[in-house]
């Protein structure tokens, strides 16, 4: 399991819950609804706990104008201050993006090729933005949302169209959980990523066990993680 960071604070608790569980990994960032508190001393915290062997990732990262828990300018600032951090400290990304009418693809045009190594975490977005990203390099993470009836429909005709070598599955735990499980439980667990693999395989109309081997060879490969 991967524990995604979104402040330095729960940061700095995804790192330490590695070292109390095996086969736990950690990623650090400011999600951008936080970044109303960024400042370079958060993110020199964050590069320190990027020394443990256990983290694995930069994220997640990115933009969100759908709520605008903070303003556009700040995010758009220390989105990009974290991928010049995450380049320089050679670290695939976890992207996250929401309403964001195409500046967060306006700004990764911008990142050289060699630094495209990410994954768009929790993908909701158009044909033509999954185009743009999978031409850019970027893995494609797919969570619950896929399992459910309408808000799920467009997405489910869109994932045949991804190369099978550039996805990935999520739960984004302890949020869009599942069906069937939503409809007893409200809270996402990890354990519950087998749904969401079993709708992309039946989408796909491909076998779940061969769509569970590409999909962790995917995600060994992204996070480079030999096990």
């Amino acid at each position: 399991m991967l524990i995604a960071g979104v402040d330095p604070h729960r940061s700095e608790i995804g790192v330490q819950m590695t070292h109390q569980h095996r086969h736990l990994f950690a990623a650090v960032g400011i999600h951008p609804h936080d970044t109303k508190d960024c400042s370079e001393a958060s993110l020199s915290r964050l590069q320190s706990l990027a020394s443990d062997a256990n983290v694995v990732a930069w994220g997640e990262i990115g933009l969100d104008f759908n709520r605008m828990y903070s303003p556009q300018e700040k995010q758009e600032r220390w989105f990009i201050r974290q991928l010049e951090i995450a380049a320089e400290l050679k670290l695939p990304l976890i992207f996250h993006e929401r309403d964001s009418r195409g500046r967060l693809l306006e700004i990764l045009k911008t990142v050289p090729d060699n630094q495209r190594q990410a994954v768009v975490h929790c993908f909701s977005g158009t044909e033509s933005e999954l185009a743009q990203y999978l031409e850019m390099g970027f893995y494609i993470g797919i969570t619950g949302i896929v399992t459910i009836r309408q808000r799920g429909e467009s997405l489910r005709r869109m994932i045949p169209s991804i190369p099978s070598d550039r996805l990935l599955v999520e739960t984004d735990a302890p949020y869009l959980t599942p069906s069937p499980q939503r409809n007893k439980i409200r809270r996402n667990e990890p354990a519950f990523v087998r749904e969401v693999l079993l709708k992309v395989a039946d989408v796909r109309g491909e076998a779940p066990e061969s769509l569970a081997n590409q999909v962790w060879a995917n995600t060994c490969r992204l996070f480079r993680l030999a096990l």
